[in-house]
């Protein structure tokens, strides 16, 4: 009952708040909206959401957005200091407990919410800011690591590039470092520290971890990669792929993802960031075969065509991309 009071007119305006047109609109009646629907049931908008809104992306969002129309002192003040915390270089990917506890508190009382006729709704309200600020803070960290460069110097950087080619060609040892070699798991030259320069130490990180755990399925990218008519730079386009992830994260695109995914892991790591690169690169593979370009020159139109493909996948409320293991027994 309560979610057929609450959403009839949410609903609506969720519908039109694509153009500006109708989200100045939203924002003007808002104040109307928020006062007839305290009235008619008592509930502040947060809890209507919290209550209102199955766990996942719907509710983290419709929080967000609630959170940061907030005209309350407190509730700005609150914003503020989260926004600040979680753009600070760190390398902690979460967000402390400590931090979401105070927030929570900070609501109820800037609410008036009565905690004992409420015993729900701080747990709840929690999982939201825990998720809608572990994603800011998992920005701010893939920032980090692209604009970390690849430094030859770096035995660690050095270490980590080595063992891609382990992992990708475990049966033929490298000559040398600066070697054509490289070409053959598809970087540019003879020195691969060249093509990290768009994305950094980020690039080669998302290459290790899609190679290290699914050794299978990137063996079968690379054959693919070496088709006589569809092959490609597999390197070079798993960079590619890396700056496609990052841009989706950056944009906000992929929110409808992390945010599935934090309802059932929790705040998103590093780790599920690599996750969402390893599926987008496997995909890809799939989708440029089953293009069948000419040539690499139609990279370019692929990929955008592709990435068009996920960004519509990107909008469904229940997105949640999850890696296909199938071809790990190849």
């Amino acid at each position: 009952m309560l979610r057929f009071l609450i959403f009839p007119v949410k609903d609506f305006i969720d519908k039109m708040y694509f153009g500006d047109f109708f989200n100045s609109l939203y924002l003007f009646i808002r104040p109307l909206i928020k006062w007839f629907l305290h009235r008619f049931t008592n509930l502040c908008e947060l809890q209507r959401l919290v209550y209102g809104c199955q766990d996942g992306y719907r509710r983290y969002k419709l929080v967000e957005r609630s959170l940061n129309l907030s005209k309350r002192p407190q509730i700005k003040h609150l914003i503020y200091c989260l926004d600040e915390r979680t753009s600070q270089p760190m390398a902690e990917t979460h967000i402390h407990p400590e931090l979401v506890t105070r927030a929570v508190h900070t609501v109820i009382l800037a609410k008036k919410i009565n905690p004992k006729y409420h015993p729900g709704f701080s747990d709840q309200l929690a999982r939201c800011i825990e998720a809608i600020y572990g994603y800011k803070r998992l920005v701010t960290i893939i920032d980090q690591m692209r604009l970390e460069p690849y430094d030859s110097e770096n035995h660690v950087h050095e270490h980590k590039l080595k063992a891609l080619w382990h992992n990708l060609m475990p049966d033929v040892e490298l000559e040398a470092r600066i070697t054509k070699q490289w070409q053959e798991i598809g970087f540019q030259g003879d020195d691969p520290s060249t093509d990290f320069r768009g994305m950094g130490i980020l690039g080669l990180e998302n290459l290790l971890y899609f190679s290290r755990e699914y050794p299978g399925t990137a063996r079968h990218l690379l054959s693919h990669s070496q088709h006589p008519t569809y092959g490609y730079t597999l390197a070079v386009v798993g960079i590619n792929i890396t700056h496609m992830a990052w841009r989706l994260l950056k944009s906000g695109i992929a929110k409808s993802h992390f945010y599935n995914l934090s309802k059932i892991h929790g705040y998103p790591t590093v780790e599920h960031f690599h996750q969402f690169y390893c599926y987008l690169l496997y995909e890809f593979d799939h989708f440029w075969m089953n293009a069948k370009p000419n040539n690499l020159m139609e990279f370019n139109n692929v990929q955008v065509k592709f990435e068009k493909a996920i960004v519509k996948v990107s909008e469904r409320e229940n997105c949640h991309f999850k890696m296909n293991l199938s071809v790990e027994s190849i």
